[in-house]
Protein backbone atom coordinates (compact mmCIF):
# COMPACT_ATOMS: atom_id res chain seq x y z
CA UNK A 1 0.00 0.00 0.00
CA UNK A 2 1.76 3.29 -1.03
CA UNK A 3 1.24 6.66 0.80
CA UNK A 4 1.27 9.94 -0.45
CA UNK A 5 1.19 12.62 1.57
CA UNK A 6 3.66 15.45 0.99
CA UNK A 7 5.68 17.22 4.11
CA UNK A 8 4.98 20.72 4.88
CA UNK A 9 4.86 23.92 7.60
CA UNK A 10 3.85 27.09 7.35
CA UNK A 11 6.41 28.31 9.69
CA UNK A 12 9.46 29.81 9.19
CA UNK A 13 12.72 28.00 10.13
CA UNK A 14 15.07 30.13 12.13
CA UNK A 15 18.73 29.95 10.13
CA UNK A 16 20.88 30.55 13.03
CA UNK A 17 19.25 28.93 16.01
CA UNK A 18 16.52 26.18 16.84
CA UNK A 19 12.89 25.56 15.21
CA UNK A 20 10.98 28.27 14.41
CA UNK A 21 11.57 32.01 14.55
CA UNK A 22 8.81 32.80 16.13
CA UNK A 23 8.61 30.80 19.00
CA UNK A 24 12.07 32.89 20.21
CA UNK A 25 12.43 34.38 23.36
CA UNK A 26 12.21 37.83 22.79
CA UNK A 27 14.60 40.59 23.77
CA UNK A 28 13.02 41.16 27.22
CA UNK A 29 12.60 37.28 27.92
CA UNK A 30 15.82 37.09 27.07
CA UNK A 31 17.19 40.20 29.32
CA UNK A 32 15.05 38.23 32.37
CA UNK A 33 17.01 35.10 31.94
CA UNK A 34 20.42 36.87 31.87
CA UNK A 35 19.72 38.23 35.33
CA UNK A 36 19.26 35.24 36.66
CA UNK A 37 23.06 34.65 35.99
CA UNK A 38 26.30 36.17 37.02
CA UNK A 39 28.42 37.37 34.73
CA UNK A 40 26.57 37.72 31.49
CA UNK A 41 25.74 40.59 29.22
CA UNK A 42 23.16 43.72 29.98
CA UNK A 43 21.31 43.43 26.73
CA UNK A 44 20.89 40.79 24.35
CA UNK A 45 23.11 40.30 21.63
CA UNK A 46 21.02 41.10 18.30
CA UNK A 47 19.51 38.41 16.17
CA UNK A 48 22.22 37.79 13.15
CA UNK A 49 21.18 38.70 9.89
CA UNK A 50 21.92 36.87 6.74
CA UNK A 51 23.31 39.97 4.85
CA UNK A 52 26.00 40.46 7.16
CA UNK A 53 27.85 37.40 6.42
CA UNK A 54 29.38 38.99 3.28
CA UNK A 55 28.45 35.31 1.61
CA UNK A 56 30.15 35.79 -1.79
CA UNK A 57 29.52 34.31 -4.92
CA UNK A 58 29.32 30.01 -5.52
CA UNK A 59 33.07 28.55 -5.80
CA UNK A 60 31.65 26.17 -8.14
CA UNK A 61 29.01 25.92 -10.81
CA UNK A 62 26.85 22.79 -11.24
CA UNK A 63 26.12 21.35 -14.99
CA UNK A 64 22.86 22.52 -16.73
CA UNK A 65 21.46 19.06 -15.90
CA UNK A 66 22.21 19.51 -12.33
CA UNK A 67 20.79 22.98 -11.99
CA UNK A 68 17.20 22.61 -11.41
CA UNK A 69 18.50 20.55 -8.28
CA UNK A 70 20.67 23.69 -7.08
CA UNK A 71 19.97 26.63 -5.05
CA UNK A 72 22.85 29.20 -4.08
CA UNK A 73 20.41 31.67 -2.54
CA UNK A 74 22.69 33.23 0.04
CA UNK A 75 20.03 32.26 3.35
CA UNK A 76 19.63 28.58 2.09
CA UNK A 77 23.70 28.40 1.56
CA UNK A 78 23.64 30.10 5.64
CA UNK A 79 21.10 28.11 6.72
CA UNK A 80 23.13 24.93 5.48
CA UNK A 81 25.92 26.02 6.66
CA UNK A 82 26.09 24.18 10.45
CA UNK A 83 23.69 22.36 12.72
CA UNK A 84 21.89 23.87 15.90
CA UNK A 85 24.82 22.93 19.08
CA UNK A 86 25.51 26.23 21.22
CA UNK A 87 28.59 26.46 19.78
CA UNK A 88 27.08 26.79 15.74
CA UNK A 89 24.86 29.50 17.55
CA UNK A 90 26.95 31.76 19.47
CA UNK A 91 28.92 31.76 15.74
CA UNK A 92 26.38 32.85 14.51
CA UNK A 93 25.68 35.33 17.15
CA UNK A 94 29.10 37.01 16.59
CA UNK A 95 28.80 36.24 12.61
CA UNK A 96 31.25 33.68 12.30
CA UNK A 97 29.35 30.67 10.97
CA UNK A 98 32.40 29.14 9.43
CA UNK A 99 32.69 27.77 6.07
CA UNK A 100 29.16 29.09 4.17
CA UNK A 101 28.51 26.04 1.31
CA UNK A 102 28.42 27.29 -2.32
CA UNK A 103 26.01 24.94 -3.18
CA UNK A 104 22.73 23.83 -1.72
CA UNK A 105 21.54 20.45 -3.47
CA UNK A 106 17.81 19.05 -3.44
CA UNK A 107 17.60 15.43 -5.10
CA UNK A 108 14.15 14.16 -5.16
CA UNK A 109 15.19 10.36 -5.98
CA UNK A 110 18.18 7.99 -5.84
CA UNK A 111 19.32 8.96 -9.71
CA UNK A 112 19.31 12.86 -8.70
CA UNK A 113 21.36 11.68 -5.32
CA UNK A 114 24.35 9.49 -7.92
CA UNK A 115 24.12 12.20 -10.20
CA UNK A 116 24.96 14.84 -7.94
CA UNK A 117 27.99 12.42 -6.21
CA UNK A 118 29.36 11.76 -9.49
CA UNK A 119 29.40 15.58 -10.37
CA UNK A 120 31.47 16.10 -7.02
CA UNK A 121 33.52 13.51 -7.23
CA UNK A 122 35.28 14.42 -10.43
CA UNK A 123 35.18 17.93 -9.52
CA UNK A 124 36.74 17.56 -5.66
CA UNK A 125 33.41 19.37 -4.32
CA UNK A 126 33.09 17.89 -0.87
CA UNK A 127 29.21 16.64 0.02
CA UNK A 128 27.53 17.19 3.17
CA UNK A 129 24.19 15.34 3.79
CA UNK A 130 21.69 17.28 5.15
CA UNK A 131 18.51 16.00 6.62
CA UNK A 132 17.03 18.88 9.32
CA UNK A 133 19.57 20.60 10.25
CA UNK A 134 19.20 19.57 13.95
CA UNK A 135 22.84 18.45 14.24
CA UNK A 136 24.20 19.06 17.98
CA UNK A 137 27.62 17.17 17.20
CA UNK A 138 29.06 19.66 14.38
CA UNK A 139 27.91 16.38 12.01
CA UNK A 140 26.44 19.17 9.18
CA UNK A 141 29.11 21.32 8.61
CA UNK A 142 32.44 21.57 6.46
CA UNK A 143 35.67 22.35 8.32
CA UNK A 144 38.78 23.04 6.82
CA UNK A 145 40.40 23.85 3.01
CA UNK A 146 41.10 20.54 1.11
CA UNK A 147 38.01 21.07 -1.31
CA UNK A 148 37.79 23.94 -3.45
CA UNK A 149 33.85 24.22 -3.37
CA UNK A 150 31.31 22.40 -0.26
CA UNK A 151 27.46 21.34 -1.54
CA UNK A 152 25.20 20.21 1.16
CA UNK A 153 23.03 17.31 0.16
CA UNK A 154 19.70 18.41 1.69
CA UNK A 155 17.40 15.19 1.33
CA UNK A 156 13.88 17.10 2.11
CA UNK A 157 13.01 16.29 -1.11
CA UNK A 158 12.98 12.96 -0.80
CA UNK A 159 10.09 13.17 1.89
CA UNK A 160 7.42 10.28 1.35
CA UNK A 161 6.36 7.09 2.90
CA UNK A 162 6.50 4.71 -0.14
CA UNK A 163 4.83 1.76 0.77
CA UNK A 164 3.11 0.26 3.74
CA UNK A 165 3.05 -3.36 4.93
CA UNK A 166 0.00 -3.82 7.29
CA UNK A 167 0.76 -7.29 7.26
CA UNK A 168 4.34 -7.46 8.57
CA UNK A 169 3.79 -3.96 10.18
CA UNK A 170 6.34 -2.43 8.50
CA UNK A 171 7.02 0.81 5.76
CA UNK A 172 9.07 1.65 3.27
CA UNK A 173 10.12 5.65 3.83
CA UNK A 174 12.35 7.88 1.75
CA UNK A 175 14.89 9.08 3.66
CA UNK A 176 14.51 12.90 4.02
CA UNK A 177 11.02 12.38 6.01
CA UNK A 178 10.58 14.83 8.25
CA UNK A 179 9.38 13.44 11.72
CA UNK A 180 5.78 14.84 11.87
CA UNK A 181 5.65 14.32 7.92
CA UNK A 182 6.37 10.96 8.71
CA UNK A 183 3.74 10.48 11.82
CA UNK A 184 1.07 11.98 9.27
CA UNK A 185 1.54 9.55 6.48
CA UNK A 186 1.85 6.21 8.85
CA UNK A 187 -1.59 7.59 10.65
CA UNK A 188 -4.08 6.24 8.06
CA UNK A 189 -2.74 3.09 8.64
CA UNK A 190 -3.51 3.04 12.51
CA UNK A 191 0.57 2.46 12.37
CA UNK A 192 3.44 4.63 14.37
CA UNK A 193 7.37 4.08 13.91
CA UNK A 194 7.28 5.37 17.54
CA UNK A 195 10.56 7.00 17.37
CA UNK A 196 10.73 10.88 19.03
CA UNK A 197 13.42 11.90 19.61
CA UNK A 198 13.39 15.86 20.86
CA UNK A 199 14.45 17.13 17.41
CA UNK A 200 11.42 15.00 16.33
CA UNK A 201 9.76 18.12 14.20
CA UNK A 202 12.93 19.47 13.08
CA UNK A 203 14.73 15.91 12.09
CA UNK A 204 14.76 12.96 9.28
CA UNK A 205 14.38 9.52 9.08
CA UNK A 206 17.55 9.50 7.25
CA UNK A 207 19.17 11.90 10.19
CA UNK A 208 18.77 9.28 12.65
CA UNK A 209 19.83 6.42 10.88
CA UNK A 210 22.72 8.02 10.20
CA UNK A 211 23.40 9.14 13.31
CA UNK A 212 21.94 5.84 15.60
CA UNK A 213 19.64 8.12 17.52
CA UNK A 214 17.59 7.61 20.51
CA UNK A 215 14.34 8.44 20.86
CA UNK A 216 11.83 9.63 23.75
CA UNK A 217 10.95 6.57 25.29
CA UNK A 218 13.16 5.27 28.01
CA UNK A 219 13.38 1.38 28.27
CA UNK A 220 12.89 -1.10 25.34
CA UNK A 221 13.28 0.07 21.86
CA UNK A 222 14.29 3.24 21.62
CA UNK A 223 17.28 3.89 19.50
CA UNK A 224 16.39 3.87 15.73
CA UNK A 225 18.74 0.69 15.67
CA UNK A 226 16.11 -1.55 16.98
CA UNK A 227 13.50 -0.40 14.32
CA UNK A 228 15.63 -0.83 10.57
CA UNK A 229 14.63 -3.99 8.67
CA UNK A 230 16.60 -2.89 5.78
CA UNK A 231 18.35 0.24 3.86
CA UNK A 232 18.99 1.29 0.25
CA UNK A 233 22.35 3.78 0.31
CA UNK A 234 23.96 5.72 -2.43
CA UNK A 235 27.49 5.94 -2.55
CA UNK A 236 29.97 6.82 -4.99
CA UNK A 237 30.85 3.17 -6.01
CA UNK A 238 27.59 2.73 -6.33
CA UNK A 239 24.05 1.79 -4.89
CA UNK A 240 23.15 -0.99 -2.67
CA UNK A 241 20.25 -2.44 -0.66
CA UNK A 242 20.34 -5.08 2.29
CA UNK A 243 17.22 -7.11 2.07
CA UNK A 244 14.26 -6.86 3.98
CA UNK A 245 14.45 -9.39 6.54
CA UNK A 246 13.11 -9.86 10.42
CA UNK A 247 16.50 -11.73 11.62
CA UNK A 248 19.46 -12.99 9.50
CA UNK A 249 23.09 -14.60 10.93
CA UNK A 250 24.34 -14.12 7.42
CA UNK A 251 27.66 -12.58 8.39
CA UNK A 252 28.47 -9.27 9.46
CA UNK A 253 25.10 -6.95 8.88
CA UNK A 254 25.36 -4.61 5.89
CA UNK A 255 22.76 -2.27 7.78
CA UNK A 256 25.27 -1.61 10.18
CA UNK A 257 27.63 -0.85 8.68
CA UNK A 258 25.49 2.51 7.70
CA UNK A 259 23.87 2.86 10.66
CA UNK A 260 25.62 5.90 12.78
CA UNK A 261 27.91 6.71 9.62
CA UNK A 262 27.05 10.13 9.03
CA UNK A 263 27.24 10.72 5.15
CA UNK A 264 31.19 9.52 5.55
CA UNK A 265 30.69 6.38 3.50
CA UNK A 266 27.31 6.52 1.42
CA UNK A 267 23.98 8.40 1.70
CA UNK A 268 20.98 6.89 3.20
CA UNK A 269 17.81 7.33 0.59
CA UNK A 270 15.19 4.91 2.17
CA UNK A 271 14.74 2.31 4.66
CA UNK A 272 12.32 -0.06 6.07
CA UNK A 273 11.35 -0.09 9.13
CA UNK A 274 9.33 -1.98 11.73
CA UNK A 275 6.01 -0.11 12.56
CA UNK A 276 3.46 -0.95 15.82
CA UNK A 277 0.29 0.03 16.32
CA UNK A 278 -0.90 3.48 17.59
CA UNK A 279 -1.33 3.82 21.70
CA UNK A 280 -4.62 4.04 22.87
CA UNK A 281 -3.84 3.23 26.66
CA UNK A 282 -1.30 5.62 28.72
CA UNK A 283 -0.66 6.45 32.25
CA UNK A 284 2.00 8.62 33.55
CA UNK A 285 3.04 9.55 37.21
CA UNK A 286 6.01 11.45 38.69
CA UNK A 287 7.57 10.47 42.22
CA UNK A 288 9.63 12.25 44.18
CA UNK A 289 12.85 11.27 46.02
CA UNK A 290 14.60 13.51 48.93
CA UNK A 291 18.34 11.18 48.31
CA UNK A 292 19.25 11.40 44.78
CA UNK A 293 21.20 7.62 45.04
CA UNK A 294 17.89 6.07 46.73
CA UNK A 295 16.62 7.21 43.02
CA UNK A 296 19.44 5.80 41.20
CA UNK A 297 18.80 2.42 42.79
CA UNK A 298 14.93 2.72 42.43
CA UNK A 299 16.18 3.18 38.52
CA UNK A 300 17.73 0.74 38.22
CA UNK A 301 15.25 -1.42 40.03
CA UNK A 302 12.80 -0.57 37.42
CA UNK A 303 15.15 -1.30 34.52
CA UNK A 304 15.84 -4.56 35.75
CA UNK A 305 11.95 -5.15 36.30
CA UNK A 306 10.01 -6.89 33.62
CA UNK A 307 7.37 -3.56 33.64
CA UNK A 308 9.12 -1.56 30.57
CA UNK A 309 7.92 2.15 31.03
CA UNK A 310 7.85 3.81 28.07
CA UNK A 311 9.28 6.59 30.16
CA UNK A 312 11.60 6.43 33.22
CA UNK A 313 13.43 9.79 33.13
CA UNK A 314 15.28 10.61 36.87
CA UNK A 315 15.97 14.50 36.93
CA UNK A 316 18.52 15.40 40.07
CA UNK A 317 17.10 18.43 42.12
CA UNK A 318 19.10 21.22 39.65
CA UNK A 319 17.19 19.14 36.71
CA UNK A 320 13.72 19.10 38.40
CA UNK A 321 14.20 22.82 39.15
CA UNK A 322 14.85 24.33 36.07
CA UNK A 323 12.01 22.09 34.73
CA UNK A 324 9.16 23.32 37.09
CA UNK A 325 8.75 20.03 38.20
CA UNK A 326 9.85 20.58 41.82
CA UNK A 327 11.37 23.60 43.98
CA UNK A 328 12.01 21.82 47.32
CA UNK A 329 15.33 20.25 46.26
CA UNK A 330 13.86 16.85 45.57
CA UNK A 331 15.15 14.92 42.60
CA UNK A 332 11.68 13.46 40.60
CA UNK A 333 11.39 10.31 38.46
CA UNK A 334 8.77 10.43 35.56
CA UNK A 335 7.03 7.20 35.11
CA UNK A 336 4.88 6.54 32.32
CA UNK A 337 3.70 3.87 30.33
CA UNK A 338 1.63 3.09 27.30
CA UNK A 339 -0.04 0.14 24.68
CA UNK A 340 -2.21 -0.21 21.66
CA UNK A 341 -4.27 -2.99 23.16
CA UNK A 342 -5.02 -2.99 26.97
CA UNK A 343 -4.93 -0.60 30.07
CA UNK A 344 -1.49 0.05 31.88
CA UNK A 345 -3.26 1.42 35.09
CA UNK A 346 -1.70 -1.31 36.58
CA UNK A 347 1.64 -1.56 35.52
CA UNK A 348 2.05 1.92 36.62
CA UNK A 349 0.59 1.32 39.96
CA UNK A 350 3.34 -1.54 40.58
CA UNK A 351 6.12 1.02 39.13
CA UNK A 352 5.14 3.35 41.86
CA UNK A 353 5.40 0.97 44.30
CA UNK A 354 8.56 -0.15 43.56
CA UNK A 355 9.90 3.18 43.64
CA UNK A 356 8.19 3.81 46.80
CA UNK A 357 10.19 1.17 48.08
CA UNK A 358 13.31 2.70 47.68
CA UNK A 359 12.54 5.94 49.47
CA UNK A 360 9.92 7.37 46.76
CA UNK A 361 7.37 9.38 47.59
CA UNK A 362 3.90 9.95 45.19
CA UNK A 363 1.16 11.89 46.38
CA UNK A 364 -1.68 10.60 44.50
CA UNK A 365 -3.17 8.95 41.17
CA UNK A 366 -1.28 8.79 37.51
CA UNK A 367 -2.55 10.20 34.43
CA UNK A 368 -5.52 8.70 32.63
CA UNK A 369 -4.97 5.76 31.04
CA UNK A 370 -7.18 6.94 27.63
CA UNK A 371 -4.44 7.95 25.38
CA UNK A 372 -4.31 11.99 24.94
CA UNK A 373 -1.60 14.33 23.68
CA UNK A 374 1.34 13.59 21.72
CA UNK A 375 2.42 10.07 21.55
CA UNK A 376 6.02 11.60 23.05
CA UNK A 377 4.36 12.43 26.03
CA UNK A 378 1.64 10.94 27.74
CA UNK A 379 -0.63 12.97 29.97
CA UNK A 380 -0.08 12.93 33.92
CA UNK A 381 0.19 14.83 37.09
CA UNK A 382 1.36 18.62 37.34
CA UNK A 383 5.43 18.09 37.39
CA UNK A 384 4.74 15.35 34.80
CA UNK A 385 3.36 18.28 32.79
CA UNK A 386 5.65 21.01 33.86
CA UNK A 387 8.44 18.65 32.78
CA UNK A 388 7.11 17.94 29.28
CA UNK A 389 6.38 22.09 28.66
CA UNK A 390 10.19 22.80 29.83
CA UNK A 391 11.15 19.48 27.66
CA UNK A 392 10.06 20.92 24.09
CA UNK A 393 10.85 24.87 25.17
CA UNK A 394 14.42 24.51 26.31
CA UNK A 395 16.23 24.58 23.07
CA UNK A 396 14.51 27.86 22.73
CA UNK A 397 15.60 29.16 26.31
CA UNK A 398 18.78 27.95 25.70
CA UNK A 399 19.61 30.22 22.61
CA UNK A 400 18.08 33.20 24.60
CA UNK A 401 20.60 32.55 27.08
CA UNK A 402 23.38 32.27 24.25
CA UNK A 403 22.21 35.68 23.36
CA UNK A 404 22.77 36.93 26.88
CA UNK A 405 26.71 35.63 26.01
CA UNK A 406 25.96 32.79 28.94
CA UNK A 407 27.47 29.17 28.16
CA UNK A 408 24.32 26.99 28.00
CA UNK A 409 23.96 23.68 26.58
CA UNK A 410 23.79 19.66 27.51
CA UNK A 411 25.82 16.24 26.67
CA UNK A 412 25.16 13.13 27.07
CA UNK A 413 26.58 9.51 27.83
CA UNK A 414 26.10 6.19 28.67
CA UNK A 415 27.80 3.67 31.54
CA UNK A 416 27.04 0.51 33.34
CA UNK A 417 25.63 0.73 36.67
CA UNK A 418 28.82 0.50 38.39
CA UNK A 419 30.03 3.16 36.63
CA UNK A 420 27.11 5.90 37.05
CA UNK A 421 26.79 7.30 40.26
CA UNK A 422 30.71 8.19 40.52
CA UNK A 423 30.62 9.18 36.66
CA UNK A 424 27.77 11.46 37.73
CA UNK A 425 29.31 12.93 41.21
CA UNK A 426 32.53 13.41 38.98
CA UNK A 427 31.45 15.43 35.87
CA UNK A 428 29.55 18.05 38.54
CA UNK A 429 32.69 17.97 40.19
CA UNK A 430 35.16 18.75 37.81
CA UNK A 431 32.82 20.79 35.28
CA UNK A 432 31.81 23.00 37.86
CA UNK A 433 35.41 23.89 38.82
CA UNK A 434 36.85 24.00 35.50
CA UNK A 435 33.80 26.88 34.90
CA UNK A 436 35.10 28.81 37.67
CA UNK A 437 38.62 28.49 36.69
CA UNK A 438 37.66 30.11 32.76
CA UNK A 439 34.81 32.54 33.75
CA UNK A 440 35.45 33.59 37.34
CA UNK A 441 32.08 32.38 38.33
CA UNK A 442 29.93 29.62 39.41
CA UNK A 443 28.22 27.29 37.22
CA UNK A 444 24.97 25.18 37.29
CA UNK A 445 25.79 21.27 36.09
CA UNK A 446 22.57 19.34 36.06
CA UNK A 447 21.78 15.82 35.50
CA UNK A 448 18.95 13.61 34.79
CA UNK A 449 18.51 10.06 33.04
CA UNK A 450 17.16 10.22 30.12
CA UNK A 451 17.21 5.85 28.88
CA UNK A 452 17.77 3.18 31.21
CA UNK A 453 18.91 -0.47 30.63
CA UNK A 454 19.55 -3.70 32.58
CA UNK A 455 22.93 -3.01 32.41
CA UNK A 456 23.28 0.96 32.59
CA UNK A 457 22.00 4.82 32.26
CA UNK A 458 22.42 7.45 30.22
CA UNK A 459 23.53 10.41 32.06
CA UNK A 460 22.14 13.71 30.32
CA UNK A 461 23.89 16.65 31.63
CA UNK A 462 22.89 20.55 31.45
CA UNK A 463 25.66 22.89 31.92
CA UNK A 464 24.56 26.88 32.57
CA UNK A 465 27.81 29.31 33.32
CA UNK A 466 28.74 32.59 32.55
CA UNK A 467 30.71 32.99 29.00
CA UNK A 468 33.79 34.99 28.09
CA UNK A 469 32.43 38.11 25.74
CA UNK A 470 33.21 37.33 22.45
CA UNK A 471 34.87 33.92 23.39
CA UNK A 472 31.95 31.71 24.49
CA UNK A 473 32.80 28.87 21.70
CA UNK A 474 36.34 28.87 23.17
CA UNK A 475 34.63 28.60 27.13
CA UNK A 476 32.21 25.78 25.88
CA UNK A 477 35.10 23.98 24.40
CA UNK A 478 37.29 24.09 27.45
CA UNK A 479 34.43 22.61 29.83
CA UNK A 480 33.12 19.82 26.96
CA UNK A 481 36.85 18.87 26.69
CA UNK A 482 36.91 18.39 30.90
CA UNK A 483 33.78 16.72 30.43
CA UNK A 484 35.63 14.11 28.07
CA UNK A 485 38.45 13.61 29.97
CA UNK A 486 35.97 12.74 32.64
CA UNK A 487 33.90 10.51 30.64
CA UNK A 488 37.10 8.34 29.75
CA UNK A 489 38.23 7.90 33.13
CA UNK A 490 34.96 6.22 33.42
CA UNK A 491 34.84 4.13 30.10
CA UNK A 492 31.29 5.96 29.53
CA UNK A 493 30.92 6.41 25.94
CA UNK A 494 31.51 10.05 24.23
CA UNK A 495 27.63 10.01 23.07
CA UNK A 496 24.85 7.99 23.54
CA UNK A 497 22.42 9.04 21.27
CA UNK A 498 23.86 12.83 19.50
CA UNK A 499 26.29 11.05 17.31
CA UNK A 500 30.31 11.82 16.71
CA UNK A 501 30.09 14.87 13.73
CA UNK A 502 33.29 16.78 14.20
CA UNK A 503 33.05 18.06 17.92
CA UNK A 504 33.05 14.48 19.59
CA UNK A 505 35.66 12.99 17.09
CA UNK A 506 38.73 13.45 19.60
CA UNK A 507 36.62 11.39 22.27
CA UNK A 508 35.67 8.92 19.45
CA UNK A 509 39.24 8.03 18.47
CA UNK A 510 40.20 7.61 21.85
CA UNK A 511 37.47 4.87 22.64
CA UNK A 512 36.93 2.64 19.41
CA UNK A 513 39.07 -0.08 19.45
CA UNK A 514 42.05 0.43 16.70
CA UNK A 515 41.66 -2.95 14.24
CA UNK A 516 37.84 -1.33 13.69
CA UNK A 517 39.24 1.99 13.04
CA UNK A 518 41.58 0.33 10.14
CA UNK A 519 38.34 -1.46 8.83
CA UNK A 520 36.55 1.68 8.85
CA UNK A 521 39.37 3.59 6.54
CA UNK A 522 39.21 0.71 4.80
CA UNK A 523 35.30 1.20 4.36
CA UNK A 524 35.67 4.33 3.69
CA UNK A 525 38.47 4.52 1.00
CA UNK A 526 36.46 1.59 -0.85
CA UNK A 527 33.33 3.54 -0.98
CA UNK A 528 34.23 6.97 -1.29
CA UNK A 529 37.71 6.95 -2.82
CA UNK A 530 37.91 10.27 -3.71
CA UNK A 531 36.90 11.19 0.35
CA UNK A 532 34.05 13.80 -1.02
CA UNK A 533 31.69 12.11 1.30
CA UNK A 534 31.40 15.20 4.58
CA UNK A 535 35.12 14.97 5.43
CA UNK A 536 36.67 14.75 9.12
CA UNK A 537 33.28 12.69 10.03
CA UNK A 538 34.61 9.78 12.12
CA UNK A 539 37.59 8.65 10.00
CA UNK A 540 40.27 10.96 8.09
Amino acid sequence: MAGTTPQSTSHTRSWWGWGWTDAHPDDAECTAMGALLPGTLGRPLPVPRVSDLGIGSPAAEPPRSLAHLISTDPGDRAAHSMGKAYRDVVRALRGRPGRIPDLVARPADDRGVADLLDWAGARQVAVVPYGGGSSVSGGVEYRGDAHRAVMSLDLTAMGRVLEVDTVGRAARIQAGTLGPSLEDQLRPHGLTLRHFPQSFEFSTLGGWLATRAGGHYATGRTHIDDFVQSLRVVTPAGTGESWRLPGSGAGPSPDRLFLGSEGALGVITEAWVRLQERPRHKASAAVSFSDFQDALRAVRALAQSDLSPANCRLLDSGEAALSGAAHDGRSILVLGFESADEPVTALLERAVALARSHGGRHGGAGGSDAAGGPPQAPGGDAAVSAWRSAFLRMPYLRDGMARMGAVAETFETAATWDRVPGLIEEVRREVGAAAVKATGHPATVNCRLTHVYPDGAAPYFTVLAAGRPGDEVAVWDELKAVASEVLHRHRATITHHHAVGRDHRPGYDRQRPEPFALALRAAKGALDPRGILNPGVLVD
